[in-house]
């Protein structure tokens, strides 16, 4: 037993599986060859006798590469399994215990104190809220609960003050005041209190320029403006609910007319469609105010016209080209083509930060006209003229006086 190589097993990493009768193919690659095999030391005269009798415990194995081959290794290898493999399993369960011990000891939300917790969320709400960061949270969860519970007023025009105050003014907010940096003028020709029509002019391409104005005039007066909005405007799938919840309603003379009765501040923008979608190069040239509706709605109720005029807007989408019959297929007025857009698909749709300026002007009294006044259609046509007029030579102003369109 002293005198025999030990020929290690599985050293390449791959341990065979015996047969029971040869060793594995792993086991056969590591016996040395013929060739090169280690002479023996000269064996025993009862040496030859030892394979036919495997199972006595006096034999002596012989040592020669051709006994190793074909010997059984039946009797070694319990020694072999003792020594590498039954040893294993004893210390498997100590490792993954001394595993999961760490891992219940790296948890970083394991054993931290309440007064930690407690301090992490008042720092979080101060970085949110400001240092008025209680009576902040205390308004909001008391706005979550006023909705959960139906415990808020819409108008039957479907206006919803506290969510336009504070989701939609505070979305636009930044816009106005960041991207177009809005500059007002003007602020106090807006009647505090009762009826009042807003006229303005139209551009842009797309109608930011009505939200726009709704954002400058609820900061500078506190007032909500309640727009005239096209048909389109509420035909299409979650933009009419919108901008219900947001103080508009159909430009139709009844609901213009009852609204300005109710005292409420009503925008409205005659160009329509033809404003927005006219050529880059009309630019600030205004279109025709329609047959004078607005008007005739003031008349009747015997309120301000405030008119307004709006530079900036018409270059954030500068409006080179149309596809009509694209648009007339889609039911809508016009499918614009921009220097971007669609050439950057939807990158286009980002507006260019052009420099705005709102200026209001004096308003035009109505309430010194005959009951009748709404009817005589002359009157009409002349104060509509009076108003346009009063819009365009504002505009060519503020367009003399602004240095940059940018800045």
């Amino acid at each position: 037993m002293a005198d025999a190589d030990i020929i290690p097993i599985g050293t390449r990493g791959q341990p065979g599986r015996g047969t029971g009768t040869r060793p594995s193919s792993a086991a056969r690659g590591l016996a040395p060859k013929s060739g090169t095999t280690k002479k023996a030391a000269p064996a025993k005269p009862e040496a030859p006798t030892a394979p036919t009798a495997p199972t006595a415990p006096t034999a002596e194995p012989d040592t020669s590469a051709k006994d190793v081959r074909t010997s059984k290794p039946a009797a070694e290898e319990p020694v072999i399994r003792t020594a590498s493999v039954l040893d294993e399993p004893a210390a498997v369960p100590a490792g993954l215990t001394a595993a999961r011990t760490e891992e219940r000891s790296s948890n970083p939300l394991a054993g931290i104190p309440v007064g930690d917790w407690l301090a992490a969320f008042q720092h979080a709400s101060r970085e949110l809220f400001g240092d008025q960061w209680e009576p902040q949270l205390a308004r909001f969860l008391a706005f979550l609960r006023r909705r959960l519970t139906g415990d808020y007023t819409v108008d039957e025009y479907g206006f919803d003050e506290e969510v336009t105050t504070r989701f939609f003014m505070a979305a636009l907010r930044p816009i106005a005041e960041k991207w177009f940096r809005i500059e007002v003028r003007g602020a106090e020709n807006i009647p505090a209190t009762g009826g009042a029509l807003v006229v303005s002019n139209h551009s842009g391409t797309i109608p930011v320029d009505g939200l726009m104005t709704m954002v400058s005039i609820h900061d500078q007066t506190g007032r909500h403006l309640r727009p005239l909005g096209a048909d389109l405007v509420f035909r299409l799938p979650m933009v009419g609910a919108l901008a219900r919840k947001g103080g508009a309603t159909l430009a139709c003379t009844e609901d213009a007319e009852r609204m300005l009765r109710g005292g409420e501040l009503v925008g409205v923008w005659p160009e329509g469609f033809k404003g927005i979608g006219k050529p880059f190069s009309d630019r600030y040239k205004l279109q025709r105010f329609g047959r004078g509706g607005f008007v005739s709605a003031a008349l009747r109720t015997g309120v301000p016209i405030v008119p307004l005029s709006v530079v900036g807007a018409e270059e954030i989408y500068p409006l080179v080209g149309n596809i009509p019959s694209l648009a007339r297929l889609v039911g809508v007025p016009y499918i614009p083509i921009t220097p971007f857009f669609p050439l950057l698909g939807p990158l286009g749709l980002v507006p260019l930060p052009s420099k705005w300026l709102l200026e209001f002007g004096e308003p035009i009294r109505t309430d010194e006209y005959d009951a009748g006044a709404a009817e005589d259609p002359m009157l009409v046509f002349n104060v509509t003229d009076q108003v346009r007029e009063t819009i365009q030579q504002t505009l060519y102003s503020l367009l003399m006086q602004r240095q940059s369109v940018f800045k």
